[in-house]
């Protein structure tokens, strides 16, 4: 591209809502314009970088026997009326009414839609196993879009699924599919992990399922992992435990007086406890194949509730903690709550970290009054049981080694779906005996658009951007020096060699001071400027070639120019 004829503008200012940094510097560099909250345009520079994840995606795809659709983004409501997320989705979903009235939605994903076109196009195993994708807009209708495209309403999506005549088939595909994944952000010059992860409602919970997360500063997804092993899960799937808690013998069970101490902090400093001698009460309503059902659950003091592993225990739909209306109709006051209570109305969970035989303090529910002396197999009087319910944090194990959190950017997720869709869809092929069987899913994501935001975040300095060679909107940053007409032809017989050989370049020609041109360069954070100094040249014959990503400078003959610059773009990554 040659500047004084392009489409391309920077920005000295940061926009005052961009919050994350890829954000910042996308806005800046002119890579993305907002459109509105959650709904950008993408610019030609971003828009390359955008052709060029797809391309990698593809490649990778394709190699292992995939075969790429395209859905429509609109869905009629039919298809999820049948597999029971018309009404489940929630809010995300954006529903709509065309001139017919008939239902539509703008797909936040597309399970059932390619299970219909499944249905009514494979009949035999021996069509199987098969793994149809696309890349595709997507669109949810998030409450509070932020972070640029990192949580944009309207976004960029790979979505591949599988099917399969049984579960080895499915089990091999998914070791193919993963493995594709890993080659896929590798190439895009990603430092990611993979972890184990929480399939949710889209899985049903429980399945066999790995998020690709990117190691990033501002990454709204916790991943532990143990250094020593090499393990890594999400926060919200990572079994871990707590040691050295130091819990009281048990005693009477005695009520004191705690006015205006609601929160465990306030009580336990108040009467000298430690905190993980009290217990934290936190009610959960959740919806259970559309009944609506009540669980105290119980953690240590410092502790904070998993939600998705407290919805999965319990097999809900939805859950959200009880209202207030809620609570006195169970005859429990917040800030007093505790498991004393007789409601029958009220399960209580123990969180697995507490110790059943210890005395704690917790809630008497009574205004202003707690118990101490508590011992929960002793003096719990609702029904209750054990689970896994409290959320990892620092200092925690597994095992006998201490884990470490990282943030992370989740940038795709593979998961085993099992019969979820094609059985409440009621889809069948034959087997090997003529028997009609249900097939089985997979489900393969990746958030393409997310990628690029991504990137950003792991790749920057002070100055901007700093592209991974293989998907940076150019190769090269070409500019000259000099107001000579030799100097000038000079640099047009660059920029034409360097097109014959193939290389993406920005042809800066707009004749602008050098610091201007180099800070645009930095900027836009290209893997290789090349500079031709009107000066150095007519002194020395040499070409001055400067890599962003480790700011060494290279000085070249010109015979040497393009050469050069593929062995740095290789060493780089450019090419897999």
């Amino acid at each position: 591209m040659r500047l004084s004829q392009g489409y391309w503008q920077t920005y000295k200012e940061t926009p005052s809502d961009a919050e994350v940094i890829s954000q910042q510097l996308m806005l800046r560099a002119g890579l993305i314009y907002k459109t509105a909250a959650g709904l950008y345009t993408y610019l030609p520079m971003a828009f390359r970088t955008l052709k060029k994840v797809e391309a990698i995606v593809r490649e990778e795809l394709d190699r292992i026997g995939c075969f790429e659709i395209q859905m429509p983004v609109m869905t009629p409501a039919e298809l999820w009326k049948e597999s029971g997320r018309w009404d489940s989705m929630g809010g995300q979903m954006l529903k709509v009414k065309d001139r017919a009235e008939r239902d539509l939605c703008f797909s936040p994903t597309n399970e059932e839609t390619v299970t219909d076109l499944f249905r009514r196009t494979v009949s035999s195993y021996k069509q199987l196993p098969v793994c149809l994708y696309q890349i595709n807009t997507k669109f949810r209708d998030e409450i509070r879009p932020r972070f640029g495209l990192l949580r944009a309403r309207e976004f960029s999506m790979k979505d591949g699924y599988s099917f399969h005549v049984d579960k080895d088939s499915l089990d091999d595909f998914y070791n193919k599919i993963y493995g594709a994944y890993e080659a896929i952000f590798t190439r895009l010059g990603l430092e990611f992990i993979a972890v184990e992860a929480d399939g949710g409602a889209m899985a049903g919970g429980g399945a066999k399922t790995h998020e690709f997360q990117v190691v990033a500063d501002n990454g709204e997804d916790v991943v532990v992992t143990v250094p020593k092993t090499k393990f890594a899960a999400n926060i919200e799937k990572a079994n871990t435990t707590r040691k050295n808690l130091e819990f009281l013998p048990a005693s009477d069970l005695v009520k004191f007086a705690t006015p205006d101490q609601k929160t465990c902090e306030e009580v336990c400093e108040a009467h000298g406890f430690k905190i993980t001698q009290s217990l934290k009460s936190l009610v959960m309503h959740a919806l259970i194949k559309g009944k609506d059902q009540y669980f105290m659950v119980m953690l240590l003091g410092d502790d904070s509730l998993n939600e998705v592993k407290f919805q999965n225990k319990v097999a809900a739909e939805q859950i959200r903690p009880a209202q207030q209306s809620e609570l006195e109709r169970l005859g429990l006051i917040k800030g007093y709550m505790g498991p004393t209570t007789e409601s029958a109305d009220l399960k209580v969970i123990f969180d697995e970290s507490i110790d059943m035989k210890s005395s704690f303090v917790i809630g008497a529910n009574i205004e202003g009054h707690h118990l101490k002396g508590f011992v929960p197999e002793r003096d719990t009087k609702a029904k209750f049981f054990r689970a896994d319910m409290r959320m990892s944090k620092e200092g925690d194990y597994i095992g006998d080694d201490q884990i470490v959190l990282k943030k992370g950017i989740e940038v795709g997720h593979v998961f085993q779906l099992g019969d979820k869709y094609t059985k409440s869809m009621k889809v069948t092929v034959l087997n090997e005996t003529g028997k009609a069987v249900t097939p089985l899913m997979g489900c393969y994501g990746i958030g393409v658009s997310r990628v690029i935001a991504s990137a950003i975040e792991q790749h920057n300095d002070k100055d901007g951007i700093i592209w991974p060679a293989s998907i940076a909107p150019y190769d090269v940053y070409f500019c000259f020096i000099g107001k000579t007409q030799e100097t000038k032809d000079l640099a047009e017989e660059i920029n034409t060699e360097l097109k014959k050989a193939s290389l993406d370049t920005i042809f800066d020609d707009r004749q602008l001071g050098p610091g201007f041109m180099f800070k645009d360069s930095d900027l836009l954070g290209l893997p290789l400027r090349i500079t031709l100094g009107e000066r150095d040249y007519v002194a020395t014959g040499e070409i001055e070639i400067k890599v962003r990503k480790t700011g060494e400078v290279l000085k070249v003959k010109k015979d040497q120019l393009v050469a050069t610059v593929k062995e740095k773009l290789k060493e780089l990554g450019k090419w897999a």
